[in-house]
């Protein structure tokens, strides 16, 4: 029967085999597969294995074989209709009612593979032959040779009715060819007459994980729409659980420990091609969370790869929404999306295979996506503008169903608003010169040095960071010298305390004239050091004699300033981190805020010590 098929098979999507067996016997992981004692002989040496992307298990030494069903038929003694139900269960899936009829149609399901492959070999017999030469140049043309024709089994669909003339030479009914999608009645078709559903175009034959035939793809070679045609759902082709191409993409996968998942199957073959045996694709949908079940069985992270254009960014906020709420410990998604609104096929042509490797080498992760989504291109001047951020981030974590899971997400996301939009927001202030720091009372003037006190930003929750005067001399000097790193440095000094007040006063006028003089050289920053003052503390800055006559370079001043004050943070980030552990192990009950410091801290360490390697 069409319905008990296609419950069957969600059963075996929904139901994971290794939880199935797991409760029978202890698996351990071994590289792609899971190994057990054998619960049907006795041994004392693993011989039973269990393959999650293959969805059955096998034993090396006795011979048991087969899926969820019947494991639990064999192991525990149940009539299928028995496993069936015990399984659904687990699922949360209500069983259909099992007619003769059903049975009948049980047994039929496998003819409507030969079917489908028969179809299949019509397609790869017409694109040899002369009717089929169009298709063949269009192939050629999108680089794909003998070989990558042959692996995707690549065909043509001629515009005569040819596949359903041969079906019917077959003894196949046009009720069959309707039921798999290969005929339909044409549009204004009075006279009830059927047609072949693929006509004059490029065909790319879809396959299930045991590589049996399932479906078709249609690719038009000139002007028209649609451009891509897809097979209807049918009793063996459900379009929301299919990964095109996993059939040969799986064992590479497993090798590469890396699956790459793309918008289209053209770009799957493309990437294949020029060695990235391991693509796949959906069909004609968004990402499903069935499709994401289906690669998590190879991979815990799938690499999603998209277009850089406006459509490829939705699709990944799309694929965003459908992850949440299934999200896992250990299980997640990560994005690549390539420059220049190209897809892999362009990007591949047009750079070659070093280079996007390096583009799929470097991914951005969910928890990343998902902050993007609600904080890019949206304004955060005021309190309520915050709060609805906030508010945006709680509903969206909200739908992540693991407990485990959603409390990490509520503490990444706490700890991006407090570094990202607490921070940020002073920052923003002190670059439109509307404030500027003034550190002798730790909050804002107006920038014209006349009127009230605003009070600082209350975002930053420990004191001020002290700079050694050494460090503080020789940032200053560097400034004066390169004064393009006025700009660059004002952020990162706005977090130290400069305890000596002429060299805060010497420091303060450096950032004026980096705000009224942008593009000032360290000639005109002198000038303007005279003008405000500042001349004397300048000609006992040695270390600015030092740097002009040495004519220090900027990028190893840069260098030499980043060390300094990572050496500074990093010390000052391992007393705080060693409060908090003393705090944590002194505390009667779990202090929670205290422990949220402390990974708050140890997340700022591995940032500081990631950039300075990177740098």
């Amino acid at each position: 029967m069409a319905d008990l098929q296609k419950f069957l098979d969600e059963l075996r999507a929904k139901v994971s085999i290794v939880d199935v067996v797991g409760d029978k016997v202890k698996l351990v992981r071994k590289g792609r597969e899971y190994q057990a004692c054998c619960p049907f002989h006795n041994e004392k040496t693993p011989s039973f294995t269990v393959n999650e992307a293959k969805g059955f298990y096998h034993c090396f030494g006795c011979g048991a074989h087969g899926d969820i069903i019947k494991f639990e038929m064999e192991a525990n003694g149940l009539p299928f209709m028995d496993a069936v139900e015990k399984l659904a269960h687990k699922a949360g899936l209500e069983v259909p009612r099992l007619t003769h009829e059903n049975k009948a149609e049980l047994e039929k399901k496998n003819s409507l593979y030969d079917i489908m492959e028969m179809a299949v070999k019509f397609f790869e017999k017409c694109l040899r032959l002369p009717e089929g030469q169009r298709a063949m140049e269009y192939l050629s043309r999108r680089g794909f040779d003998d070989a990558i024709i042959a692996k995707f089994r690549l065909g043509y669909a001629p515009g005569n009715n040819g596949l359903l003339a041969l079906l019917k030479s077959k003894g196949v009914s046009e009720r069959d060819m309707s039921d798999l999608g290969l005929v339909s009645l044409a549009e204004n078709n009075t006279s009830k007459r059927t047609f072949d559903f693929f006509r004059d175009r490029v065909i790319i034959p879809i396959f299930d994980k045991r590589g049996r035939p399932i479906a078709f793809g249609g690719r038009i070679m000139g002007d028209g729409q649609p451009k891509y045609l897809n097979s209807p759902e049918t009793p063996i082709f459900n379009k929301r659980r299919v990964l095109y191409n996993l059939n040969n993409a799986r064992d590479k996968a497993f090798e590469a420990k890396r699956i790459i998942i793309c918008e289209g199957y053209m770009d799957v073959i493309a990437m294949d091609k020029y060695g990235f045996h391991y693509a796949a694709a959906p069909l004609g949908t968004a990402l499903t969370e069935d499709q994401i079940a289906e690669a998590w069985k190879i991979c815990n992270e799938p690499t999603l790869c998209f277009d850089g254009d406006g459509a490829g960014i939705k699709a990944a906020i799309r694929s965003v929404d459908r992850a949440l709420p299934i999200l896992k410990p250990g299980y997640s998604l990560k994005y690549v999306f390539l420059p220049e609104k190209m897809d892999p096929d362009e990007f591949l042509k047009a750079h070659g295979a070093e280079e996007f490797q390096k583009q799929i080498d470097t991914t951005v992760p969910l928890k990343d996506l998902l902050w993007r989504k609600n904080f890019e291109n949206r304004p955060l001047d005021t309190p309520e503008q915050k709060a609805l951020l906030e508010s945006d981030l709680k509903e969206e974590v909200a739908k992540i169903a693991d407990p485990t899971v959603r409390g990490y997400y509520i503490q990444e996301m706490k700890d991006r608003l407090y570094f990202e939009v607490g921070q940020g927001v002073r920052r923003k202030m002190q670059r439109s010169g509307e404030f500027q720091p003034r550190r002798d009372y730790g909050g804002y003037r107006k920038a014209n040095g006349r009127n009230s006190f605003a009070p600082q930003l209350s975002v930053v929750v420990r004191p001020k960071r002290v700079l050694d005067e050494q460090i503080v001399k020789f940032v200053i000097a560097a400034m004066i010298f390169c004064p393009e790193l006025i700009a660059e440095y004002e952020e990162k000094m706005a977090d130290f305390e400069i305890k000596d007040a002429k060299l805060r006063a010497l420091f303060d006028a450096l950032i004026q004239i980096g705000m009224d003089e942008p593009e000032a050289d360290c000639d005109k920053v002198l000038e303007c050091l005279q003008k405000a003052g500042q001349g004397k503390e300048v000609d006992v800055l040695w270390e600015f004699k030092m740097l002009r006559l040495q004519k220090t370079p900027v990028l190893k001043l840069r260098e030499e300033i980043n060390t300094k004050i990572a050496e500074v943070q990093l010390k000052m980030l391992e007393q705080e981190m060693k409060e908090c552990l003393k705090e944590i192990d002194n505390a009667p009950d779990f202090p929670n805020e205290a422990f949220k410091r402390y990974e708050s801290l140890k997340k700022e360490k591995e940032a500081i010590l990631s950039e300075a390697v990177s740098g």
